[in-house]
């Protein structure tokens, strides 16, 4: 965009020239491919079958937002050979007494749509609670962030298209199918509702909990229950099955004789830290026993994790904890979640 800048030059005249900041300049380029590229979004978003109209209704509105790249480009990276920080402070930021006490509320307030969810699909009540409070602390906060306009821009930018093209096509598709505009507010990474399911994840498994015929991720905690849980199923949750003990392990435990020999091909900085599967009862033989009054049958499989290194806190992690990866790849995310499912839980 040109912007006209008055300038007083002397005492004796003044006079008005066009000047345009460098930073102004960016902006008004930014203007022009952004509508160049919303044009190419629109052929494809028609072979996808979107509606013209849905199209027409959407595109033109939409504007760059500079301050979505803003927060994209200020996200902590860390070099694959940087050092992991301690899980406890992020536990105790994170696990606090309030969170678990709001948990309760939460668990208590939605306990007859939460026995029913359990039935049908195995996924525990504290587990879908955990994932509540972590993701929107209970739906009191989902983002305010326009979600097409955020996806727009990110798209744009270029540097992750692969990931947010995809979604700004999908949440083209939400409209299309009829949620309002209005209602697609969330991150700004194109996050919704209060599962904080991404507009891709919404068309695969968003759920109608409460049998009105719309899965309303936004208003409804009975739908958002019903599609955390679909989701969880989806990515395998075994009923029945916890996902993980706090152990003991011994100070004579050789480590590189449980080191697995499988390379993650996905977050490795996550899976990397996961020993070799062993049974229970092979963790025990080794010294690796229960700290609590938990524990799991003898022949289920469990990879070990000491998130604040040797000597301290270790857990042993089921296979239902990866599926709690898949909501987020992250081991902190991962042990807040289901050390939150048991603190909601008691």
């Amino acid at each position: 965009m040109r912007i006209m800048t008055a300038i007083a030059c002397s005492a004796v005249a003044l006079f008005s020239i066009s000047t345009a900041t460098p930073m102004q300049s960016a902006r008004a380029q930014d203007s022009s491919g952004f509508q160049s590229y919303l044009q190419q979004v629109r052929q494809k978003a028609l072979q996808e079958g979107v509606r013209a109209q849905t199209l027409d209704q959407v595109l033109p509105g939409l504007t760059y937002n500079p301050r979505v790249i803003e927060l994209d480009q200020s996200q902590p990276g860390g070099s694959p050979d940087s050092a992991i920080p301690p899980f406890a402070p992020y536990q105790s930021r994170h696990i606090t007494p309030e969170r678990i006490a709001n948990g309760k509320a939460a668990y208590r307030r939605l306990i007859a749509k939460l026995i029913d969810v359990e039935r049908e699909t195995g996924v525990p009540g504290p587990i879908i609670m955990a994932i509540y409070g972590k993701e929107t602390n209970y739906g009191s906060y989902t983002g305010n962030f326009d979600i097409p306009r955020s996806l727009a821009t990110l798209a744009y930018e270029g540097r992750r298209r692969s990931l947010f093209e995809p979604e700004l096509l999908a949440v083209l598709k939400l409209i299309d199918n009829g949620v309002p505009q209005s209602a697609l507010k969330g991150s700004w990474a194109g996050a919704m509702g209060k599962p904080q399911f991404l507009p891709s994840v919404y068309l695969r498994l968003a759920k109608d909990g409460s049998g009105d015929g719309y899965a309303d991720i936004w208003e409804s905690e009975y739908d958002a229950v019903a599609s955390i849980a679909n989701y969880f199923v989806n990515s395998g949750w075994r009923r029945g099955e916890p996902w993980g003990i706090a152990v003991n392990v011994p100070s004579s435990l050789n480590r590189s004789s449980i080191e697995s020999k499988i390379v993650p091909t996905r977050c490795p900085r996550v899976f990397g830290r996961h020993s070799q599967w062993k049974t229970i009862a092979e963790w025990r033989a080794i010294g690796v026993v229960p700290a609590t009054g938990n524990s799991l049958g003898d022949n289920s499989m469990a990879t070990l994790l000491e998130p604040d290194g040797a000597g301290r806190r270790a857990y042993l992690l089921t296979g239902n904890y990866r599926v709690i990866l898949d909501y987020n790849c992250s081991n902190f995310y991962g042990l807040a979640v289901g050390l939150l499912a048991d603190e909601i839980r008691s």
